[in-house]
């Protein structure tokens, strides 16, 4: 009998051992995060110990830089990207061709909010600018849409997708090659603050769906192709490109007449993955 009680103690201790980091929540995950494949168009696992680099880890290697007010800490997987509020926290990555969908996509990430946005928005990743003719696509997390008027903050353009969404949901939004006003959708049930939540968006050309957790959480029908774009891609906060620059060899905004961070991300962003296909499982996430 304690050679029993001795042996379990060691096994637990083993895996205790080798599990993955957790993070915030404190959470330890048997899964391992999916490796890129070969409809990954990119990747960027987070799991940079510094610095300001974030590397890609698909096909393309499209690596982006984080803006000062950014650092690293434990994530659901290895490390992760802690964003502030602030408006030189974020994820910058030129504009590739790659990042034009067409007609079907996946994106997706694991979230761990600290706090929803004042505002209307706050992105988790997207391809989206002031300048109405490079509005492509958007994911974030609605928020309280509080001075959705203030004048030069960029305002219109995401005041424009949220809409009467309520803090805390997931919001898809992307503008067709057609004329009109963007698509926009969102999920039923909002991203809890102080834990980590695996999101995904996908479209296949006819549906658009929403997961939460693995779980589907909505769907709509829709048709079109996501417009192409000149537009950068930014995870973690949206302003106007034009903006940035650099100081002392740090990418910076620095030309913004307005600082107010109105749409920056708080908490954490880790796994952040686009792909070229509608998937439609997320076995990483479905155990918690």
């Amino acid at each position: 009998m304690r050679l029993r009680a001795a042996w379990w103690t060691i096994a637990v201790l083993g895996l205790g051992a080798c599990a993955p980091k957790g993070g915030p929540a404190n959470v330890t995950a048997r899964l391992q995060p999916p490796p890129p494949d070969s409809v990954t168009v990119a990747l960027w696992r987070m799991d940079e110990t510094g610095g300001v680099r974030v590397m890609d880890s698909g096909l393309f290697r499209l690596s982006g830089t984080a803006g000062v007010d950014t650092r690293t800490d434990f994530g659901r997987f290895g490390n992760a990207r802690v964003f502030t509020r602030s408006l030189d926290s974020f994820v910058f990555v030129p504009a590739n061709p790659v990042f034009d969908f067409g007609g079907s996509f996946t994106i997706e990430a694991w979230v761990y909010l600290n706090e929803y946005s004042l505002f209307d928005a706050a992105p988790i990743i997207a391809r989206w600018s002031p300048a109405v003719n490079e509005q492509s696509w958007f994911l974030g997390v609605a928020g309280y849409h509080q001075g959705s008027s203030l004048a030069g903050s960029g305002s219109a353009a995401l005041g424009n997708i949220a809409g009467s969404s309520q803090p805390g949901q997931l919001m898809l939004a992307f503008q067709t090659l057609e004329a009109g006003p963007p698509r926009v959708y969102t999920s039923t049930r909002v991203i809890e603050r102080a834990r980590w939540t695996h999101v995904a968006a996908t479209y296949d050309g006819s549906v658009v769906r929403l997961y939460l957790d693995g779980q589907l959480d909505a769907q709509s029908a829709t048709t079109g192709h996501v417009r192409p774009s000149t537009a950068p891609l930014i995870m973690g906060n949206f302003f106007d490109e034009r903006w940035l620059g650099t100081f002392g060899g740090d990418l910076r905004v620095e030309q913004a007449l307005d600082s107010t961070p109105y749409f920056a991300l708080e908490g954490l962003l880790d796994e952040v993955r686009i792909s070229s296909t509608a998937r439609s499982s997320f076995p990483q996430a479905e155990w918690r």
